[in-house]
């Protein structure tokens, strides 16, 4: 791509988003004992995915294609040719959705989603993904034909789509009404509308859940199939109702679906299909754990480079002690976070290929993942909303990017249950699956391998075990009203032992730093000692941080 007037409006476009992340490159390391290479993916990323991205969300937003000139249904989206050229490197060259199933690697695979960051490409990269895992996991001979199409490994490529929500029931999954049948050998889907369909009239294959059978009620009685966009004589599978208008993600088209005697191929056993559903939605929830991390990270990068420019009472906003406490406070919030993120990466890494009736390390995989969702959604949103204000009024202009992260950041709450599913999954994996058990048995392995900051591990196995006998205590109906507090609670207090459980692994103490920093702020509620310049500077300069070893 050609010098662009778009290094004008930011200060991170231009810049390689994985060499300058060097805090980011240590967690890797702590857990893999080495550092994928991912520069390539992160010139990409800070350079002509930034600008492809921004101009999306002004001038690209896709189109619904409802006929074709010859008068056909065709139910297609039009898409910014930039963005599909930018998805087909993702997929091929940056080998985004390759690495789990070639490699059994998700570390990669997840750290190239924080690298992207983007929601709406993130997004349709996801989904996609969740498709390929589920036709991994679960698909039939045939199902499998399909993989390397998924995977950018084979022409055409084709995109999955992940179709669960419908109007009436939106997270609650037992309220689907959409209904599938055995017809002549044949399984067929009816009904209308799954409401929040992403990559509607782009997909060329859909996950949908369906309800089987006449007897089929709550969340058991539904299956999971496999849609593909035509049927066998080549007719349409199912209607793109309409695409929706959004606030943010305008790169992946979200619209309405529904079904009129669709043609679908069932995954699995049908009587585990809600199993398969909560387990394809533990992949979209790290996913989206990641985006909310890498929109936060973009954030960070446009206010601490601006602050390195911008003039105000006489000195450079990053030599104003309150500015300076603004990027250690961003900086620390979403190192944390990240540790935490990566931590519960690791735990489904280990227990993925695991199927219903699933072991104890699955339902650990699971808790956290719970956990991961809620932190880092609600990081990222603090994160965008104090970058947006270092900038003052330009972070308000929407010719600047520092605007779009504060909107894109704000659907990582939503998407993929809220805070308060959240929550009650939480309880749930907790109250009958006794993932707790599992917790407490891993901070217990992690702290005999603690050598550094053993005073801030005590604290945050204090907070763990305290939130955990407190939740002990409730009735049920306790546990629903201070569901959230445990769940942040528990959440904080992870991180705090992610942070020393990667510092203790790495030569650099810096990690550890910010893990007693993060400690006094999250679990303590109370003032730093003030750190001195160099610490500081330690902290917020994350492209001066202590370098990692070269990138194997």
């Amino acid at each position: 791509m050609p010098d662009s007037p778009y290094r004008h409006l930011s200060h991170a476009y231009g810049r390689n988003h994985f060499t300058l992340d060097r805090p980011f490159q240590a967690i890797l390391r702590s857990h893999l004992g080495t550092v994928p290479d991912l520069a390539r993916l992160g010139e990409f990323a800070g350079k002509d995915l930034y600008e492809v991205a921004d101009y999306v969300d002004k001038f690209g937003h896709p189109e619904h294609i409802m006929w074709s000139v010859d008068g056909e249904r065709v139910d297609r989206a039009w898409m910014a040719p930039s963005e599909m050229r930018a998805l087909e490197w993702l997929l091929k060259e940056g080998g985004v959705n390759r690495g789990p199933y070639r490699r059994g690697d998700w570390f990669e695979h997840f750290a190239s989603l924080y690298l992207i960051a983007d929601p709406g490409i993130g997004c349709i990269l996801t989904v996609t993904n969740q498709t390929a895992y589920a036709i991994h996991k679960y698909g039939d001979a045939s199902a499998q034909e399909l993989l390397p199409s998924l995977i950018g490994e084979e022409d055409p490529i084709r995109y999955g789509a992940t179709w669960f929500t419908e109007i009436q029931g939106g997270s609650d999954l037992g309220a689907n009404r959409v209904h599938a049948d055995l017809r002549e050998g044949r399984w067929t889907i009816d009904g209308d509308t799954k409401y929040f369909a992403s990559n509607a009239g782009l997909a060329h294959l859909a996950l949908v859940t369906a309800r089987v059978g006449p007897d089929g009620r709550g969340a058991k009685g539904l299956g999971l199939f496999l849609v593909p966009e035509h049927d066998r004589e080549g007719r349409r599978n199912f209607l793109v109702r309409r695409l929706k208008k959004k606030s943010g993600t305008v790169g992946v088209p979200t619209g309405e679906v529904e079904f009129h005697g669709a043609h679908a191929l069932l995954l699995g056993d049908v009587e585990q299909g809600i199993y398969y559903t909560l387990e394809n939605l533990m992949v979209s929830r790290l996913a989206n754990s990641m985006a909310a991390l890498g929109i936060a990270r973009k954030a960070y990068l446009e206010a601490y480079y601006y602050t390195q420019t911008r003039t105000a009472f006489g000195r450079r906003l990053i030599e104003h002690p309150l500015v300076r406490r603004d990027l250690l406070d961003l900086e620390i919030a979403i190192e944390g976070a990240l540790a935490l993120a990566f931590l519960a990466v690791e735990g489904f890494q280990k227990s993925w290929r695991e199927t219903p009736p699933y072991g104890p390390g699955y339902h650990y995989a699971r808790l956290l993942t719970h956990i991961t969702k809620n932190v880092t959604a609600d990081m990222s949103a603090y994160v965008t909303k104090t970058a947006m204000e270092l900038h003052g009024g330009l972070g308000f202009l929407r010719e600047f990017p520092i605007e779009r992260w504060h909107r894109e950041a704000l659907i990582t709450p939503i998407w993929e249950g809220p805070s308060n599913i959240q929550a009650l999954d939480l309880l749930e994996v907790i109250a009958k699956k006794r993932a707790d058990r599992v917790l407490l048995e891993e901070i217990e392995r992690i702290g005999a391998g603690i050598r550094t900051g053993p005073a801030t591990f005590a604290l945050a196995r204090a907070r763990i075990e305290g939130a955990l006998n407190t939740l002990a205590s409730y009735s049920e109906g306790e546990a629903q009203f201070f569901g959230k507090d445990v769940l942040n609670d528990l959440g904080h207090a992870i991180a705090v032992v992610a942070l020393l459980r990667a510092s203790n692994s790495l030569p650099s103490p810096r990690l550890g730093r910010v893990a007693t920093l993060y400690a006094r702020k999250y679990l303590e509620g109370t003032r730093y000692d003030l750190p001195t310049t160099e610490e500081i500077d330690e902290v917020i300069g994350i492209d001066r941080a202590p370098a990692v070893d070269p990138v194997a």
